[in-house]
């Protein structure tokens, strides 16, 4: 079982909060300081490392919004809570990542076509090294807390910064040549390396917020975990038409369950009721729907998605 399906809601938006309001204070000394660097320097990598790392601080900034909006609990107009609200941030994560590769790229191009000499290398390459150690230290901090809440902004977040990371160690490469070597063209070339490294992020950020807006299922193991947890009680004999998923802190399921058709309304509340109890100490953010079946004797039914592939334990027909 994924170990963030043990915290409580508060937990979750406790570490989220922290860890999201350490990520906006590390972008702004990377923004002031390569802004700095750069106007010293002239050198377009690290140019474009800083307008990652602004494009780190708006997305950053997002994030400290969506996890404190997806941590709300349901009202009357969003009866299943605001969690799809980080997937929504890391959508606008991804899209701004994507800018920001246009813009740099289209920079990178123009200096290979007409490179300059970089000034002030000392300061350019001191910059690049402490903006490096900080960015490790943030997606430390930020791959702990991901560990335990499973946040998908935070995935979003960290993801920018790992993209940073990498830009930080092409633009020193550029910069070492051109100070070094007198290649020029080579701080260019780093910079549409960077560049890639912001596609290839923000598709992965894409992918994970898609996932969960289209509610994507639990992975296999966890749903194993709650059928195992149902079906403990002999008298809950079957798990079917298990429905999961994700949004933001919290986790949805619903399944049919087989009861003893003997059993009084009464009995079979109390064996769903413990059933719920034993699901929630393992997975404390899930809100659950379960309704039972006469073992047996129940008719098909279900509703518009019954038929549509579901099989025993609601899996797929070719996975039972």
């Amino acid at each position: 079982m994924n170990p963030a399906q043990g915290l409580t809601t508060a937990e979750t938006a406790r570490l989220t909060r922290g860890v999201t309001l350490l990520s906006i204070g590390v972008a702004l000394v990377l923004v002031s300081i390569k802004a700095v660097a750069w106007r010293a320097s002239g050198s377009v990598s690290l140019l474009a490392s800083m307008a990652d790392s602004g494009l780190d601080l708006l997305a950053s900034m997002v994030t400290f919004f969506a996890v404190r909006y997806a941590a709300a609990p349901p009202d009357a107009e969003h009866r299943f809570g605001h969690g799809k609200a980080e997937a929504f941030a890391s959508l606008v994560q991804a899209g701004l990542v994507f800018a920001s590769a246009a813009l740099i790229g289209q920079e990178a191009i123009r200096h290979m076509l007409e490179p300059h000499e970089l000034r002030e290398e000392g300061l350019a390459v001191g910059v690049m090294v402490i903006s490096t150690i900080l960015t490790a230290a943030l997606i430390a901090a930020q791959s702990w807390v991901l560990r335990r809440t499973a946040s998908v902004a935070i995935a979003g977040d960290r993801a920018h910064y790992a993209t940073d990371l990498a830009s930080n160690a092409v633009a020193l490469l550029g910069i070492g040549a051109s100070v070094w070597l007198g290649l020029n063209n080579l701080d260019a070339a780093a910079a549409l390396v960077v560049t890639a490294l912001l596609l290839w992020g923000a598709v992965s950020v894409f992918r994970e917020a898609s996932n969960q807006l289209l509610d994507h299922e639990l992975p296999q193991e966890d749903r194993d975990h709650i059928v195992r947890l149902v079906t403990s009680d002999p008298r809950l004999t079957d798990v079917h038409q298990l429905r999961t998923r994700a949004s933001g802190p919290y986790i949805h399921m619903q399944m049919h369950v087989d009861l003893d058709p003997n059993l009084s309304l009464e009995d079979a509340h109390a064996v769903l009721v413990a059933a719920e109890k034993r699901v929630l100490e393992v997975f404390p953010r899930a809100d659950i729907l379960m309704h039972p079946d006469p073992r047996g004797s129940a008719e098909p039914h279900g509703g518009a998605f019954a038929e549509m592939g579901l099989g025993k334990r609601g899996l797929n027909a070719d996975e039972r």
